[in-house]
């Protein structure tokens, strides 16, 4: 320690400045990470078993050709259920309305299919060394987003309002295309004909019901979603919905299902789309209603 008595005072001010810098840092870090695996245990706790563990492909027989097409093409009969999906992505986010800006991120995310949620746990990077910690969450048919910057400073968070679990409750619909066995009608979805490329899913969890439109291309994979209206933004009291739109691309097999590692997001606005998110996946696990 005797050499820190040598220093300037200026020198000393300094390096514990950083040095409480980087325990703050830590700190956030960690508290983070906690209230992350506090939400995948509630997530993946009270997880019931199904009846239907596989995939019978007489039950699609009765669907919408597309959709007929869609599961021929990314199942196989005695497919096992999915009941819980762990993703990996990386990718870029565009968070400012003015400037086309994009920041890369990386994320991870817990799915459950049969107490319907999922949590992704998102770093999105603004500057060098500066990342925004967030948390976006359904969980018991409640939505959840929790925005801060380093874990320490809240720039953004909801909870739980008719408009946010609905939109939560959709994202969940738009992105069974990694889950595929999801989409399935012994899985709670009810699919509507609209024309021989698309076709209209609808998943009711409690209270809230979220249906998005699936396109499909002639091998029948689906190449696109859109949602006619998902809440946009809150100001005071004043709610503005948007149709809310997203592209799939680059199918892979993954545990005997073709799935897309590669999607785009954004919203529909009067002078035409505009992307937020452009994201691959890195890694995707899956558990099964057989191996349960």
């Amino acid at each position: 320690m005797d050499y820190l008595l040598k220093l300037p005072l200026i020198a000393i001010i300094g390096i514990l400045i950083v040095a409480l810098l980087v325990i703050g840092l830590i700190y956030a870090r960690d508290r983070w990470q906690s209230e992350t695996d506090k939400l995948r245990v509630k997530l993946t706790n009270g997880q019931q078993a199904i009846q239907t563990q596989t995939y019978d492909s007489r039950e699609i027989l009765d669907l919408p050709e597309p959709v007929q097409r869609y599961f021929k093409a990314v199942l196989h009969d005695g497919q096992a259920i999915v009941t819980k999906a762990e993703i990996s992505q990386h990718g870029q986010f565009h968070m400012n309305e003015t400037e086309d800006k994009w920041h890369e991120f990386t994320a991870t995310q817990l799915v459950a299919t049969q107490r319907l949620g999922f949590d992704w746990d998102a770093k999105i990077q603004m500057f060098p060394f500066i990342n925004v910690f967030v948390h976006d969450t359904y969980l018991l048919g409640e939505g959840d987003l929790q925005a801060s910057i380093l874990g320490l400073f809240t720039v953004a968070k909801m909870h739980n309002t008719t408009e946010l679990n609905q939109g939560e409750l959709l994202r969940f619909l738009a992105e069974t295309v990694w889950y595929p066995t999801s989409l399935l009608p012994s899985q709670g979805v009810v699919w509507e004909a609209i024309d021989q490329h698309s076709s209209r899913a609808t998943l009711t969890d409690g209270k809230t019901t979220a249906s998005v439109v699936f396109q499909f291309d002639a091998e029948g994979l689906i190449t696109s979603m859109r949602a006619e209206a998902r809440c946009y933004r809150v100001v005071g009291d004043k709610l503005t919905f948007m149709p809310w739109v997203g592209n799939f691309r680059e199918y892979a097999i993954h545990h005997g299902m073709r799935i897309p590692l590669e999607g785009e997001v954004g919203w529909e606005h009067p002078e035409g789309l505009r992307l937020y998110f452009k994201g691959k996946i890195t890694k995707i696990s899956y558990e099964f209603a057989s191996s349960a």
